[in-house]
């Protein structure tokens, strides 16, 4: 895939008006009001490695509804550890479990599955499904257009809901130590770790940063007009057979933007970003940096699609936790 985009040096400046619900903040302090504690279960599981134990976690997201995570830790742990969050792309699950890099680096990792996902990629243990009332209204296949007709309905209010919990619940492990809480994923894990961060100042978690790659969900409306790849065309196949819906889905959207939440991020932020990315163009993802409140930095990566910096990414982000 050719560079398509705008040019780097605009893309540095570039800050579209992104539409935001003016309820944004009154929004989400009500949706994480409805169910303000968390908690979970957890039992060892077999990983068949010998330097990482796994637990297989259980926790309440949106509405109490119950959803799978794991959690690894180096073996033996019984004292604190710094601890990473993650969070998985559009149609991924938590992955087998001893997909371990950053316990295997000596921190508390936490994997969520994302409700309704799992179609993708290898789902041994996966299993978290999305039972809300909302889960089956009308759309083309996938989450993406789930409730879009209500911010109330719409699927991401759930997944996202899921994983304020779980970075809430890691803020309050025995294993972890509260004061070096990283949130971090790629594509719909990117976002979601844009928008983790930014509830994490109205939850009272002061984390120690966030690592979203090539996120996806920001400037919306921008990568439903740019862009023919999926999940964004999506939007644009719904809106094909109900022209109607338009202003109802933008309204909807306006309270879920990636733009927004990190316009409310206070903790450094450290980006990637492939200007050869035909899911989640460039131009959605500079704008979200752009935003981004707290220190922050951005790897580029001019001839790479979706997947972004791959092992090289991987390996920036071990050097970026390492220093703080």
């Amino acid at each position: 895939m050719a560079q398509y985009d705008l040019p780097l040096s605009q893309l540095r400046e570039f800050r579209p008006n992104v539409q935001e619900s003016p309820d944004f903040d009154g929004f989400w302090a009500r949706t994480l009001a409805a169910d303000p504690a968390v908690s979970a279960t957890e039992e060892p599981l077999e990983n068949r490695l010998s330097t990482i134990d796994t637990y297989d976690i259980t926790f309440t997201g949106f509405g109490g509804a119950p959803i799978k995570a794991w959690l690894h830790v180096p073996a033996g742990t019984n004292t604190p550890l710094p601890g990473v969050v993650r969070y998985g792309g559009y149609s991924g699950s938590r992955g087998m479990p001893f997909n371990a890099k950053y316990a295997a680096a000596g921190y508390a990792e936490f994997v969520m599955d994302s409700r309704g996902q799992g179609w993708w990629g290898s789902n041994l243990f996966g299993g978290t499904a999305d039972h809300h009332t909302d889960a089956g209204a009308f759309g083309p296949p996938g989450p993406m257009t789930k409730g879009i007709g209500s911010a109330e309905t719409y699927y991401y209010r759930r997944l996202i809901t899921d994983a304020a919990r779980l970075m809430q619940y890691a803020a309050g492990h025995r294993l972890v130590d509260p004061s070096r809480l990283f949130v971090a994923g790629g594509s719909q894990g990117g976002y979601l770790t844009i928008a983790a961060a930014g509830l994490a100042p109205s939850l009272r978690i002061e984390l120690a940063g966030a690592m979203p790659d090539v996120a996806f969900m920001c400037t919306i409306r921008r990568g439903v007009e740019i862009t023919d790849n999926q999940p964004f065309s999506l939007v644009a196949d719904l809106l094909k057979a109900a022209p109607h819906m338009e202003d109802q889905v933008w309204e909807t959207l306006s309270h879920f933007d990636g733009v927004s939440f990190a316009g409310r991020a206070t903790c450094p932020g450290y980006f990637s970003v492939a200007l050869a990315d035909p899911t989640c163009p460039p131009s959605t993802v500079f704008p979200a940096y752009n935003a981004w409140q707290g220190d922050k930095d951005i790897e580029i990566y001019p001839y790479n699609g979706h997947e972004g910096g791959g092992d090289v990414q991987t390996w920036k982000q071990l050097g970026w936790l390492a220093d703080r």
